[in-house]
This record gives structure tokens, sequence and C-alpha cells, in this order.
């Protein structure tokens, strides 16, 4: 049988309320939060987030066959973005890497191929949802990505024991005019809700009953369902039509998140794994440009094998982030940097010779004294030894802050910038930049952990590496 090995979840740090857009604009906002990549945040990197924590609670030493990544923003055209996921998790370079990319749907569709498919695939989902100031998908979005280690099961098998069992799944397609993003533009219109909302429910309907009846089971079957989709009207009249009882229903993250397009349905998925029990029956219900409905039976492996971090655990962690900040990020309000010059774009040949290190963090120990050295180096710093090297991964390696600085010079989208230099647990000092942290949080002693972040962008090229963030939860 196939079904979910292992799967992650990632909710960036910062936080905007609401409240703060009608006060900055006079227009617009609501109630609760919702979440924002940061300035060195994009879907790339938040894909990695989420896949680092299902790859962390999968079966030792599991790597899948393929790697699918699914976005509506992505990082670039033309180039593959998932070849740069595939670096920093240090995948085989026979493990494929590809992209389902354009629509929201493509993130359901992903699963769907890989639940019916063959071999194990990693399928990484991630959005950043914005709009106009003032707009209700400015308010309404959200920032997240989720990963499904997708495979075959059972004890022995290669795939480790299945945490969800793929009961079924079924999907109803239709053309019609809901939401659309031409290229370039850089916010979805959508056109009037009643239409979407008669056009979306029968389609539900149809998805769902499909669904349930390769799965052999009822309505009354299912335990916790999650709907979702970025036409917010239908999803309610959905809930309505289905008759699913409210206590069977897991909070849809609307008013601390935010919905996240792509990455929403696979992050409803890993909250309602977070809090299923072995047996019980979990379905997930999409709307966009059609239906998509799957259900999965939890197992016994999931109390063993949860990730590390919650959805929960994430969301409760978050901090506030001012609403012009916000606009500055978004690209929407351009604010003046420091006088320093833009840096440079990256060296394509230099980037290959330090893959390892560049993407995955990947240092190096003298074989003879044990000394790690970051980055890597051919002579050890203890004995001289020279070529007697071997890789040691970092990325899931904590630290100790020994001292920092916060520069108000140097350049950054968005100043200041905090490096601090870093002892790792078990060898190996670097200075690195902090992120996900304000300057007045900053404390020698302090513990940090690795994200993987995009450093800057010159001449459409992506300068990614890693930083280091608190550890917090």
């Amino acid at each position: 049988m196939r079904g979910i090995i292992s799967y992650g979840a990632y909710v960036p740090y910062r936080r905007l309320d609401r409240t703060a857009i009608r006060s900055f604009l006079g227009s617009g906002g609501g109630r609760g939060t919702r979440s924002v990549a940061s300035y060195d945040e994009d879907t790339t990197t938040m894909a990695v987030e989420a896949s680092r924590l299902a790859l962390r609670s999968a079966p030792s030493g599991t790597q899948p066959d393929a790697l699918w990544f699914a976005t509506v923003a992505p990082a670039y055209l033309d180039k593959t973005n998932a070849t740069a996921i595939h670096a920093a998790l240090r995948l085989d370079s026979d493990v494929l890497a590809a992209d389902f990319g354009g629509a929201a749907r493509s993130g359901v569709a992903a699963w769907r191929a890989a639940l019916e498919g063959t071999g194990s695939v990693l399928v990484a989902t991630a959005d950043i949802r914005t709009g106009l100031p003032g707009s209700a998908d400015e308010a309404a979005g959200g920032d997240a990505a989720s990963a499904l280690l997708i495979g075959e099961g059972g004890d022995g098998d290669e795939g480790g024991a299945l945490l969800a069992e793929h009961l079924g799944c079924a999907s109803a397609t239709s053309e019609f005019i809901d939401r659309w993003r031409t290229p370039g533009e850089n916010r979805s219109k959508q056109w009037e809700e009643r239409f979407g909302e008669l056009q979306y429910v029968p389609l539900a309907e149809q998805a769902w009953n499909g669904a349930l009846k390769r799965a052999e089971i009822t309505t009354a079957d299912v335990d916790l369902v999650a709907v979702t989709g970025l036409h917010s009207r239908a999803v309610r009249a959905t809930l309505r039509t289905l008759g699913v009882a409210e206590d069977r229903i897991i909070d849809d993250l609307s008013s601390t998140v935010g919905n996240s397009g792509t990455a929403h349905p696979g992050l409803l998925l890993a909250a309602a794994l977070d809090r299923a029990e072995p047996g019980q029956v979990i379905a997930v219900l999409s709307l966009a440009d059609g239906a998509d409905a799957f259900v999965f039976r939890a197992t016994d492996a999931l109390e063993a094998r949860r990730p590390a971090r919650t959805v929960a655990g994430q969301v409760a962690n978050g901090a506030d982030l001012p609403y012009a900040k916000f606009l500055s990020w978004r690209g929407m309000l351009t604010l003046e940097p420091p006088r320093r010059p833009e840096p440079a774009r990256v060296s394509a040949s230099a980037a290959a010779r330090s893959t390892a290190w560049k993407y995955a963090f990947v240092g190096s120990r003298d074989r003879t004294s044990g000394a790690v050295h970051l980055p890597p180096a051919r002579v050890s710093m203890v004995g001289d030894a020279v070529d007697d090297m071997e890789p040691i991964p970092m990325a899931d390696t904590e630290g100790t802050i020994v001292t920092y600085t916060v520069d108000r010079l140097a350049y950054s989208p968005s100043p200041p910038v905090i490096f601090a230099v870093v002892d790792f647990d078990g060898g190996g000092r670097l200075p690195i930049e902090l992120t996900d942290i304000d300057e007045t949080d900053v404390a020698i002693g302090g513990r940090v952990e690795m994200t993987f972040r995009r450093l800057n962008t010159a001449d459409g090229i992506h300068n990614y590496f890693w930083k280091a963030r608190p550890v917090r939860g």
C-alpha cells in the first residue's frame, strides 16, 4: 500500500497583524494575523525548511527517488527551482528534481501523481501570497510550505512503515474563470464570488463522493476533515453541503496564518497528522480550478515519527512585523538602502566548485585530530595535515553565539545586518549572519540553528546560503 512515509510543514517566523493594515491605509485589513516570509525567504527556501523536517522524521537513511516542487511564486522561470532544494537536502545525483508550477492546483496534482505512481517521491509545496495594499488577498493570504514523502509502506519495506495509508482519492475538473494572474503581474484577479461558489460546490461534492467510494467509507467514518481553497465563500458552502460535523473540521488557520495557496492543503494535512490518533481517518478536499479529495488513515507509526516541530508550535512562536516593513519586503514600498554598493551577481563557476558547502552547509573534519573546518579546508588547523579530510554535514547542528555585531552600513534589503561568531556543537566556528531576530534580542550565549536563506539577488540570480536563527520551541 502507498501513503505518507513522513511529512513536514514550515510557517515563517513573522506575523502581520491585520488591524495594522487599516491603521496605516484607512481601509482593508481585518482581524487576526497572517504569516509573512522574511525578506531573505522565497518559496525555494521555505520548501527546503519543510522538506528538512520531513526527512528528519523519515526512517534513517531514507532518500526519495524523486523530488517534486510546486508553487505559483517560483524564484526562477526557465531554471528548475527544485534543483536548489535538491542540493540543500544533499540528495543523490540520480534523484530526479522537477517543478510543478503555475497554478494553485499543481501541489495536489503532484500528490496524486506520487500516490498513484511508483517509488518514493518527496512532494514539496510553498507559496508567498500577496496582493495590492489594502486588498482582501493581502490580508487573507499567508506564506508557508509543506512537504510529504510519499511511497510504499510496511515494516521491512524499503520505504519504512507508513504514517498514513492512502485509502483513495478523486478529482473533478471544469474550465471556468475564477482566479487568474498573467505573467509579470504581482497580484491575482478574481471573478464575482457567487459565480465561483456555483461552480465549485458541485465539483467538490463529486470529488468528495468519489474519494469516499474508492476508500469504501462514508462521511460519518471520517474523523478529521480539511477543506481549503482560495475561494473562501466556496469553501464555506462546501462544508455546509457535505454535512461534516463541526467537531471533525480542523482549524483552517485563516485567523493565524492565512491561506497559503499551493502549500495550504499540505499545511492542513500536517496539522491534522500532528493531532491524529492511530486508526483515525483524515480527508483533505482542495478547491482550485476543480476539486481534489484525498483520504488517509493514520497508522501506529505516527506516534513515534511525528516531526520535531508541529504546525501549532510554529504558529505559536511567531513575532509581529510592522506593516511598513511588510510593504518594503513585498516591494510595494521602496526605502532608502544603506549607502554601500549592492552585491555583484554570483559566479556560476565558483558556486559549482563549492556546491556542498554553499547549498548543503557541509564542512570538513580532519581524520587525525577531529578538528572541524568551516568552510571546508584542505590543510588542517591542528597538525597541518594536508588532504586528510572527510565531509561533515553541519546544517542540523546547533551552536552558541560567542560574540556579535550590529552593522548599519553593510548593504541589506532590511537593515541592520546582525553578524555573530558561532561555536558549533562538536567543533567548528564561523562568523555568520543571523535572521528571524531583532537586535534587542541578540545575546552572547544564545543558542542558534541553521536555516537556508537567500542572501541577495543580482542580475536575476539568487544567491542562496545558510544563516543562523534562534532555537525556539
